[in-house]
């Protein structure tokens, strides 16, 4: 049975009696061996083609001159001018911050934390460890504790979503240029440099390369001796494939072989999501009051007003991500729930596909939470012109959240330990 299937230059493929670093599969549990990937490899799992590795040229250097960039950039965007707006003769200037700041004032803290988040902590958090991690490995003697700071890089990526804050940016200022001149600042500049520098760096970055890095430094344990017979655990936090019990031997993380009630944790998760769904979508998310009266608008009302200004690309692009993917996430999730507790065998392969979409597109579903932390922070223009966050808003941002933890809960191993156990 091949190890693994590559895409670049050809490397030998051995099975898990061979030689070469055990692996998990993380997406459907196959154990094999990886050998030595010669540079711009890709290592893909032969069950359920997930990418294993790719081997990538010079993965501490050129990640942090793009990390230390990133955070060039990201220092930019905090001090200069986000938006400038005017709005009958009257003019406001906003930061970075003033839209949080905002929503707190208004009472909903709920938004101004989520945006706090994955705007400016979590981006800002992983750019930090990062560049720490990878400034650490060109010491002759490495911190001990690079192993504990590098696991918060992976932990932090999906909650990093300066890029989809930019597609924000654009929605709120298609929908502000009707009613407003609006200026944009040089922050949004230094925040689409921030984009490409930190995608950049995450496509320079090899993951293994670091912990290998670690390893050959005795900041971490390599992979110990593993018996030819018993049960193998791969950690989920660095991929070390051992027999401990407990801490994973390399970087301390908890070894499950898989992760707990994760059936049930994400079925409550779901169904948390399904009950905010219809209020997140019947709500309004904002109210624009003008000279006194409020027009409050729905998430499909600002699908329609796009559309009616002529903007049917912009207007398809926030149905598709702020009620079409929502939904197709909550449907993708039941249909593996369902198939995974009755053992199905059907199109394993393609429900893992599903997985993986579920767990990657639901991030983009902010943009709506982001258009009204914008324009929130612009339209303050008192009775003349003023943007209210609506309770619509806070269900919607919940519907993102639940569903992306949902999507986390669940191990798509269990689709493939199905198979394994004898029939009924």
């Amino acid at each position: 049975m091949p190890a693994f299937a590559a895409i670049g230059p050809a490397a030998p493929a051995t099975d898990v009696r061979g030689h070469g670093r055990l692996r998990e599969c993380p997406d459907c549990g196959l154990f094999m061996r990886l050998p030595s990937l010669p540079r711009g490899a890709v290592a893909r799992c032969p069950r359920c083609a997930a990418v294993l590795r790719r081997r990538r040229t010079d993965p501490v250097g050129r990640s942090l001159a793009l990390a230390v960039t990133g955070l060039l950039l990201f220092v930019l965007a905090l001090r200069l001018p986000f938006m400038d707006v005017d709005v009958g003769g009257q003019t406001h200037t906003t930061t970075m911050l003033t839209g949080p700041a905002e929503l707190e004032q208004q009472g909903v803290w709920e938004l101004s934390l989520a945006v706090l988040v994955t705007t400016l902590g979590a981006p800002l958090g992983r750019l930090l460890a990062l560049t720490y991690v990878l400034i650490g490995l060109t010491f002759p003697r490495p911190p001990r504790h690079l192993y504990a700071v590098f696991r918060w890089v992976e932990w932090l990526n999906p909650w990093s979503m300066v890029e989809v804050f930019l597609l924000g940016v654009f929605v709120a200022y298609t929908r502000l240029i009707a009613i407003a001149h609006v200026e944009v600042g040089g922050a949004v500049l230094a925040l689409a440099g921030l984009m490409m520098a930190t995608a950049a760096a995450d496509s320079a970055l090899d993951d293994e390369a670091i912990w290998e890095r670690m390893e050959h430094a005795g900041v971490v344990a390599g992979q110990p001796p593993l018996a030819a017979h018993g049960p193998r655990i791969g950690c989920d936090s660095c991929g070390l494939v051992s027999h401990a019990v407990g801490a994973c031997p390399r970087c301390g993380s908890a070894l499950v072989a898989r992760k707990r009630n994760s059936v049930a944790r994400t079925w409550a998760l779901m169904l948390a999501a399904v009950i905010l769904y219809l209020p997140a979508n019947l709500l309004p998310v904002l109210t624009l009051v003008r000279f006194g009266r409020g027009t409050p608008s729905t998430i499909l009302g600002g699908v329609r007003e796009l559309a009616d200004a002529g903007m049917w690309p912009l207007a398809l692009l926030v149905l598709f991500a702020s009620v079409v993917v929502p939904l197709l996430k909550l449907v993708g999730l039941t249909l593996l729930l369902l198939t995974t507790q009755r053992g199905s065998r059907w199109r394993l392969r393609e429900r893992t596909l599903i997985y993986r979409l579920v767990d990657s597109v639901g991030r983009w579903s902010m943009i709506d939470v982001f258009m009204v932390s914008i324009l929130t922070a612009l339209v303050r223009m008192g009775a003349i012109a003023s943007v209210f966050p609506g309770p619509g808003a806070v269900a919607f941002c919940g519907v993102v959240v639940l569903t992306m933890l949902a999507a986390h809960s669940f191990d798509p191993r269990l689709m493939w330990d199905a198979p394994e156990r004898p029939a009924r």
